[in-house]
């Protein structure tokens, strides 16, 4: 008789919760920020809880503690199942789970008390940067070990997301950290000047680039047909705007560096191949709206293609936005105002989000043995939740950001300003308080899917767990020899 193997989601599960409770944490810290901009008294004069001392927290732990553990676990989910086998090197795999979360803890307790690197998206020190370079090591060893062992021939293409993810968010960050360390909390970058803002903005933008798009298109294009159930749209279309995206995406980073000292050419550069991205962009936005033709009436039924299906429409409205503010005449209104805090948001809470939660939501079950969520009720609470915050969110941002422009711009007769800076800011500050509003609700959102994952955890005992069983022929010496043929 053939032995059994099952898939090993015991690190998945692991990832699946810590998702979520990294995601109550980093969007409760940006919500408690956010407070303090419309009611500035909420730091209570203690230098570690100021704005500019939690907001790295805020953007680490949504990022890389909530983002990653997610990116993670739903790798880990998905080369098993494309690849038919299950995950090598368990072992390392754990490690990656537990030197991950050691890494996050690191960095949300030092980055309030001022040990940081100060470089946006790479904040923590030196020795936290080692240890996520040995952790993300291992990660990349992991998958393509098990991508090694598949037993299919064929590499779908939410692997080859995954591997570009991995590969380049590996180089981004070696590269970027690369210091000189002076003490244990302390280090300097070996770069300096024009030079370190331009090796910044490579990394920040790619950070974007293959940590928050081809990772999450990974995720996207193997949940979305499994949720519409029905193939891609055209598998030949998503090869075609990988390699697209990620041969443009990694010229784009000089637009965030819009008139500053960086050589006007670079900065036309990075205008231009910001507006060639939007071709894979809109691609692969389509080819996952696209695959739900036909299935179209799942959406009255189904939370988990809900949040699908807008997260499609919110990666093809801020990565169009993108494009946009990248152009230098539109770049001279929005850049420095709230409207850039309104297109991270549209992608990271619309794009990145919800297809995450989407994900986690058609994951959970399957990987914890249940035929589905503790709670569809709560499934659709957290949609409404979420959809309605969001839209509080970036539309009171669009706002506050053109209010801003067009008053820093305004000038009189004789050319002095028109309006002192604090004018800018009492006409914004009740466009604070609406997009505190909209924070909360995202935040009771994600509350309530952790209620849910909770007890849908809880609901299968580890005993009972039966992932999908994967037949492994045994060896030729311990097959039952078949039957000699009769003879006369």
């Amino acid at each position: 008789m053939p032995t059994i193997e099952t898939y090993n989601d015991h690190v998945v599960r692991r990832f699946l919760l810590a998702a979520a409770v990294w995601g109550i944490i980093g969007m409760g810290i940006g919500v408690y920020i956010a407070a303090q901009l419309a009611w500035p008294a909420l730091n209570f004069d203690i230098p570690w809880l100021t704005f500019s001392r939690l907001r790295p927290n805020h953007t680490f732990g949504v990022i890389f503690a909530f983002g990653g553990s997610a990116l993670m676990g739903t790798c880990y989910y998905i080369v098993q199942r494309t690849g038919h086998t299950r995950l090598a090197l368990p072992r390392l795999a754990n490690f990656t789970f537990w030197g991950w979360q050691l890494v996050l803890v690191l960095a949300m307790a030092t980055m309030p008390f001022g040990i940081t690197q100060s470089k946006e998206y790479a904040e923590p020190e030196w020795f936290i940067d080692i240890l996520t370079a040995v952790v993300w090591v291992s990660f990349g060893t992991v998958f393509f070990a098990t991508l090694a062992r598949r037993r299919i021939q064929h590499i779908y293409v939410a692997n080859w997301y995954y591997g570009a993810f991995i590969i380049a968010v590996g180089l981004l960050h070696i590269v970027n950290n690369l210091a000189l360390p002076v003490s244990l909390f302390k280090s300097y970058p070996i770069y300096s000047g024009t030079v370190d803002a331009m090796v910044q903005w490579w990394y920040g933008h790619n950070a974007v680039a293959f940590f928050l798009t081809a990772g999450f298109l990974g995720m996207m294009y193997y949940f979305v047909p499994r949720q519409a159930q029905q193939p891609l749209w055209s598998y030949r279309f998503s090869i075609v705007n990988f390699w697209a995206l990620i041969s443009v995406y990694m010229w784009a980073g000089s637009h965030h560096l819009m008139y500053t000292a960086l050589p006007d050419w670079v900065q036309s550069v990075g205008m231009a191949f910001s507006l060639v991205l939007l071709m894979p962009s809109w691609g692969s936005a389509a080819n996952g709206l696209f695959t739900f033709n036909g299935s179209w009436h799942r959406l009255k039924t189904d939370p988990a293609a809900k949040f699908m299906v807008l997260s499609l429409v919110f990666y093809a409205a801020s990565t169009f936005e993108g494009s946009m503010m990248a152009i230098k005449t539109v770049n001279a209104l929005s850049h420095y105002t709230d409207w850039t805090v309104a297109h991270v948001h549209s992608g990271s809470i619309g794009w990145v989000a919800m297809i995450t939660i989407g994900s986690l939501y058609a994951m959970a079950p399957r990987a914890l043995g249940k035929p589905e969520m503790h709670s569809q009720r709560a499934m659709e609470l957290h949609f409404r939740l979420h959809t309605a915050g969001l839209l509080l969110y970036i539309v009171s941002m669009w706002l506050a950001g053109v209010t801003e422009g067009l008053m820093w711009r305004a000038t009189s007769e004789d050319g002095s300003l028109t309006y002192a800076f604090i004018d800018s800011l009492v006409a914004i500050k009740p466009l604070y308080m609406i997009r505190f509003f909209g924070g909360v609700l995202i935040v009771f959102g994600m509350v309530v899917m952790a209620w849910n994952l909770w007890h849908t955890a809880a609901d299968a005992r580890a005993r009972l767990i039966q992932p999908i069983p994967v037949p492994i022929p045994e060896p030729a010496e311990h097959q039952v020899p078949a039957p000699l043929p009769a003879t006369n």
